[in-house]
Order: C-alpha cells, then structure tokens, then sequence
C-alpha cells in the first residue's frame, strides 16, 4: 500500500452547518413565547372614596379678541382689571384653563396668560383641540 503525503485532508462542515441553523430555528421560536414573571406587591387603595371633580375656571378668546369668562364678555383692554375684581376671593391654587383662537397672535395670548399669573394663579394651561 501506497500512500501519498500530497494529499491534504477537507474538513466537511455542511453538517455541522445544518445542526446550528436547526438549533438557530428552534431558538427563534421558543423565545418569544418565554415570559419571565416578576413578583409585584402594589399598594392597597381605597375603593370607598369617590372621585370629586376639580373645581377650575375657563378662560376663551375669540379671534376678535373678545374674551369670555364666566357668562361675561370683556374686551381686551378691560379684562385684566375685571378679571382681578372677580378673583379676589377664588383660591388662586386651582388650575386656569385658555381656549384662545388659532388665528390670534402671540402677543394677545401671552397677555391673557401674563393677566392670569399677575392675578396669582398658578396653574395655567393652554388648551388644543387634539
């Protein structure tokens, strides 16, 4: 028997090749089925208070810059003076919404907004539709 040193021996990786992509598959679909549970205790609550809807007042500013407070319409000029004469003894912690026009400037947002906080409310929030 002859042999030859010449030669040189192919590792054939194929097989190994089939086995991890098998074991890739497997992988790829038991993992998203696994959960992991964490152990949450959460504060007890009390069921037996109902829920009391926050007092608030509502500021609107029509294109025309006409703003209506409580039934009232006022122009802009006399507003800020107005608006201090009638919330004189409102608690100045509850919140103040705005619902002014898109088509406004700035400027007369930020009037109505700089009269609001000068009276000492806190709590102002421009409302959007959306």
């Amino acid at each position: 028997m002859k042999y030859s040193w010449d030669e040189k021996p192919d590792l054939n990786i194929t097989p190994l090749v089939d086995i991890m992509l098998v074991l890739m598959a497997i992988l790829m679909v038991t993992a998203p089925t696994m959960t992991y549970e964490e152990k949450i205790t959460l504060p007890k609550g009390s069921k037996s208070h109902a829920y009391k809807k926050i007092k608030s007042l509502e500021i609107r500013m029509d294109k025309n810059r006409n703003i209506y407070f409580k039934k009232k319409k006022f122009k802009m000029l006399s507003f800020a003076d107005s608006f201090m004469r009638q919330t004189n003894n409102i608690d100045k912690n509850i919140p103040v919404f705005i619902r002014a026009d898109e088509r406004l400037s700035y400027k007369d947002v930020m009037y109505l907004l700089k009269t609001i906080k000068e009276s000492g409310f806190t709590k102002v929030s421009l409302i959007t539709d959306g």
